[in-house]
């Protein structure tokens, strides 16, 4: 049995791998805190948490060289 819980949660988690700003996911699952939204934010893959940090290093080294 799938839950409502449960299809709010994959929405949250589709819409992490999207890229949407956490206050448009707020806005979308109706949450009416955005502690709410962050905390099923906390929730990303680790290979969104290895490209987000590749990302940083190379904005890292890009502004270090400059």
């Amino acid at each position: 049995m799938i839950t409502v819980h449960a299809t709010r949660h994959t929405c949250a988690s589709l819409l992490v791998a999207l890229d949407v700003h956490p206050r448009v996911a707020m806005a979308i699952l109706r949450h009416s805190q955005i502690a709410v939204t962050m905390n099923i934010y906390s929730e990303v893959s680790s290979a969104e948490t290895r490209e987000a940090l590749r990302r940083l290093g190379e904005t890292l080294g890009d502004s270090a060289g400059q």
